[in-house]
């Protein structure tokens, strides 16, 4: 948003410009990205693998491997789901605080990142169960903990650092994550040693992350791995101060995020064959493979959405990103899957034979689509 108006201009003619500025920042293809991001977190995965249990085409198994979480080293589109929703974070406050800078001063946009973050923290303490588990059971670091943390790291970053700063940041992150990962051992074993149970990382949760941890004695969200993840967040950072800016030109935006994403693409599986691409433990590789993919899907979105104009199809996915961390609760609390069987299940599922897992799931996402669109027709949007 441009504030820079004349102070003579009267009071009326400031506050419609803002206004109208307000307006035309939101970027549909950002929220278009998150929606379809959220996608395959609310149901999309589920839908895939139903049309595999139906379809031996090669393409639709290849899709149904693509849905599965890679073991341990290696990526699938399935691991790129969460860092792209962290990149997207950063690219989104980009908007949102640069925003409250314009028009309240950096001061109201820290109070803002405190607020936020610790309520979306709180929300994902209690999406995990919050005190309806024995108090060990109580997961301190999951999703959106880490989202939350992240945020909060990329907005100071992002309110008290000029764009060097943030890449300083940004890179001594993911550097010096690499070099205590590879040259400090864990206690017992050996330097640079990566596998599951025998790295830094894991052994650093296994001693100092109280409560649960997700696998066993260790979490994939834990603590030492936070730290690319910030760097993860702040090269979303980057690409909104790029998708902010009114000097460059769709179709500049749309080449700079396509080159970006493949140069940190190839530079993050090159850095693979020293410091192997692992999701669980988000490797610094890992982050510049995932933020790499993501923005070339931004750049696609982008490219298709603002710089040609193809609105119509993304308006679903729309319906869902405005309103992303409602639906991750909603299909936390609420068994889409039972309401589904209700209204295509029992002997009526019969009648579709073989297909009748894929009518259930079929079912579950056009109930999601029509709650995200109700939300979004009536204006109810989850601000934190």
């Amino acid at each position: 948003m441009n504030n820079d108006i004349p102070p003579d201009r009267p009071v009326t003619v400031v506050a419609e410009q803002t206004k109208i500025a307000t307006k035309s920042e939101r970027l549909m293809s950002l929220d278009a990205l998150r929606g379809f991001d959220m996608f395959w977190i609310v149901g999309g995965d589920v839908l895939v693998e139903s049309l595999r249990k139906v379809s031996d085409h090669p393409v639709i198994q290849e899709l149904g491997r693509q849905m599965g979480h890679v073991s341990w080293r290696g990526f699938h589109f399935e691991d790129l789901i969460f860092p792209m929703f962290v990149f997207i974070v950063g690219a989104s406050l980009v908007f949102s605080l640069g925003r409250t800078i314009e028009q309240h001063g950096r001061g109201q946009a820290v109070l803002r990142i405190f607020r936020r973050a610790l309520l979306m923290y709180l929300l994902g303490v209690f999406y995990y169960g919050g005190f309806s588990t024995p108090f060990a059971r109580i997961r301190l670091l999951g999703v959106l903990q880490r989202i939350a943390i992240c945020y909060f790291f990329a907005g100071l970053i992002f309110c008290y650092f000029e764009q060097r700063g943030r890449i300083v940041w940004c890179a001594s992150l993911l550097i010096g994550y690499w070099l205590v990962m590879t040259f400090i051992p864990a206690p017992g074993g050996v330097a640079g040693d990566f596998a599951e149970g025998h790295n830094l990382a894991n052994w650093v949760d296994k001693e100092y992350l109280p409560l649960r941890k997700w696998d066993g004695d260790h979490d994939p969200e834990g603590l030492l791995s936070t730290l690319p993840a910030i760097a993860n967040c702040l090269i979303g950072v980057f690409a909104g101060v790029l998708l902010r800016n009114p000097n460059r030109a769709n179709w500049k935006k749309v080449l700079y995020l396509a080159i970006a994403g493949i140069v940190l693409a190839s530079l993050g599986w090159a850095w693979d064959l020293q410091f192997p691409v692992i999701k669980k433990i988000w490797t610094s590789s890992f982050v510049l493979v995932a933020c790499g993919y993501s923005l070339l899907f931004l750049a696609l979105f982008h490219l298709v959405i603002e710089a040609w104009g193809w609105r119509s199809w993304a308006k679903p996915f729309v319906w869902i990103g405005m309103n992303p961390i409602t639906l991750y609760m909603l299909d936390n609390l609420v068994d889409i899957e039972k309401i589904a069987k209700r209204l295509v299940g029992g002997e009526l599922n019969g009648y579709f034979g073989v297909y009748g897992h894929l009518a259930v799931a079929v079912v579950e996402m056009l109930i999601i689509f029509a709650v995200a669109r109700f939300l979004y027709v009536r204006k109810i949007f989850l601000r934190l």
